[in-house]
């Protein structure tokens, strides 16, 4: 049995070796993806003659799925804010690895042979692509330096009326509404300002009292005045950490039962350093043929003082 394969085109795996690229459904899907880039290679193929040249846009980074190399590629090629159209995809239809790879791809999926040319660009070819880009790019050049040479010479230019001309009726009511305004002005400048005499005797004025102003008793803020705390001193907020440990080794003998061993033994209490049983040295560290061996030399010592 053949080994399974995957067919990209088909998006299926096989187990019928190299025969499924001679199937139908094989067949059909390589001629759809074909003719789906088929329109783009032709629009670029006539660019090859004639370049065209255009103001830099976000459109312009638009990109191609090319199907022999099987990853996408620059549709035009763009540099500043100037943009060639459809020169990205010329310049990857004439490099050899787009030839290796579309005839590997051409190989492997049974394709027409007449229509491999088609998907290529030969180096001839894309020489002349390049000769006309530049024409185009001098071309565009030229024209911009024309618009930007126009617009400053309009810019400069002031108009001037003609002699015997008359100004425009709008023009004249402008000037008129200006000469009567400025008259209204001059009149209110002349206008001489009333003076104002609160002294003048016979102006009946009214008492309103004595007007008491609001002093600071001198007393402290009450923002101002520390707490009894902060006056007896810089005291820790809460428990110490002792306290704290503590109260959790309670809490931790709470969850024991209450009548354990030991429950009731107090830690505190003084105890010699013989309390604990001698015999097997059960609590001793170390491997238990030391203690044994240590146990026999200790009994033999206490028999000695026994005889002596």
């Amino acid at each position: 049995m053949a080994p399974p394969q995957r067919c990209t085109l088909c998006r299926q795996t096989f187990f019928c070796g190299r025969g499924h690229v001679y199937s139908r459904k094989h067949q059909r899907q390589l001629k759809g993806a074909l003719e789906r880039l088929l329109p783009q290679v032709e629009a670029a193929r006539k660019a090859i003659r004639a370049a065209q040249v255009e103001r830099y846009v976000p459109e312009h980074d638009r990109r191609c799925w090319c199907l022999c190399c099987g990853f996408e590629v620059r549709k035009h090629l763009s540099h500043g804010n100037l943009t060639v159209l459809h020169g990205g995809l010329l310049e990857h239809l004439a490099s050899p690895e787009h030839k290796k790879a579309t005839n590997k791809f051409w190989w492997e999926n049974k394709a027409e042979a007449q229509m491999k040319e088609k998907f290529l660009i030969s180096p001839q070819d894309y020489a002349r692509f390049k000769k006309s880009m530049v024409k185009s790019l001098d071309s565009y050049e030229e024209k911009e330096d024309e618009v930007i040479k126009e617009v400053r010479r309009k810019g400069l230019q002031k108009p001037e009326p003609e002699e015997g001309s008359s100004a425009p009726a709008s023009w004249k009511g402008m000037n008129s509404q200006v000469a009567s305004s400025s008259e209204h002005l001059s009149h209110l400048d002349l206008q001489p300002t009333p003076e104002f005499d609160w002294m003048e005797t016979g102006q009946p004025l009214t008492f309103i009292g004595h007007q008491v102003q609001k002093t600071s008793s001198g007393a402290t803020p009450p923002w101002m005045i520390q707490d009894e705390e902060e006056s007896s001193g810089n005291l820790p907020i809460g428990p110490s950490y002792e306290e704290f440990l503590k109260e959790k080794e309670k809490q931790k003998l709470k969850k024991l039962p209450p009548e354990r061993v030991g429950a009731n033994f107090d830690h505190n209490s003084s105890t010699s350093a013989g309390w604990l049983p001698s015999f097997g040295r059960v609590w001793n560290n170390g491997r238990r043929w030391q203690s044994r061996h240590q146990f026999k030399t200790e009994a033999a010592s206490r028999n000695k003082k026994g005889k002596s």
